[in-house]
């Protein structure tokens, strides 16, 4: 539907309506409405520095918007993780055992990686797009699109643009600015897997590799790569303070 939808940006520029379709499907292409669990891998490197390297795992509830980072490895970061209920995000230390919360510009394990980069995508509820033009990226043609934050919403980014795949429909590259207009984060998506979702009953894209390059430090940059995906149920106690806190010891 998407790909028929940007197909007709040939003729004329997509209106206001036909935008927000193409969020909606971004939307709902990485949708599970139902369970969501995944392994990743992270690398984070910085100018200078050695690389750090984490591995954790990723539990998603799309329909109550919930979401669990934890992460496993190394040792000194093992235990440590992110709960997401009612629009708070909430950082657990296992070493301090204790709750804070944290902000949407929260840099998970102190990478250039966010809460956003890991959780569903809710593009059509949270940004209004425009219409900047049709470009190439590469050997791909795409539509680019300026995102603007809706009044009201908890946004890590106040303006995104997105250069969406014309053909397949998924994102490309996504620009994140801070509200004076400078350049914060350029992200590539150059992985997707398909799987089938029996609680949606179709087909969920999962990007299993997602390149973070910081624009502000020149040189720093963060690779998250999926290694296992499952949409399978998961128990209502997995998405607590408690299920957390108890993994954690």
């Amino acid at each position: 539907m998407l790909a028929t939808l940007l197909a007709t940006l040939a003729m004329a520029a997509p209106d206001a309506a036909a935008m927000v379709a193409m969020l909606k499907t971004v939307d709902d292409r990485a949708m599970n409405n139902g369970d969501y669990r995944s392994t990743f891998f992270l690398e984070q490197r910085e100018a200078g520095k050695s690389d750090l390297v984490y591995e954790g795992e990723v539990l998603r509830r799309d329909v109550d918007d919930k979401l669990v980072i934890m992460f496993n490895r190394p040792q000194s970061e093992a235990g440590k993780g992110y709960l997401r209920i009612d629009d708070n995000l909430f950082f657990y230390d296992p070493t301090i055992g204790r709750w804070e919360r944290r902000t949407e510009r929260e840099r998970i394990g102190g990478t250039d990686s966010n809460r956003e980069d890991f959780d569903q995508s809710r593009l059509h509820e949270e940004y209004t797009p425009s219409f900047i033009a049709e470009e190439a990226l590469g050997a791909f043609k795409t539509v680019r699109l300026k995102l603007t934050q809706k009044e009201g919403e908890d946004v890590a980014y106040p303006t995104v643009e997105m250069w969406i795949d014309q053909a397949a429909g998924n994102v490309l590259k996504r620009q994140d600015f801070a509200l004076s207009g400078r350049l914060l984060r350029t992200t590539y998506y150059p992985k997707y897997s398909k799987q089938f979702s029996a609680s949606k009953a179709g087909d969920v894209w999962i990007a299993t590799e997602i390149r973070i390059f910081d624009e502000l430090q020149k040189g720093n940059s963060t690779t998250v790569v999926v290694r296992t995906t499952d949409l399978s149920p998961l128990g209502d106690e997995m998405f607590t303070k408690a299920w957390l806190e108890a993994k954690s010891r």
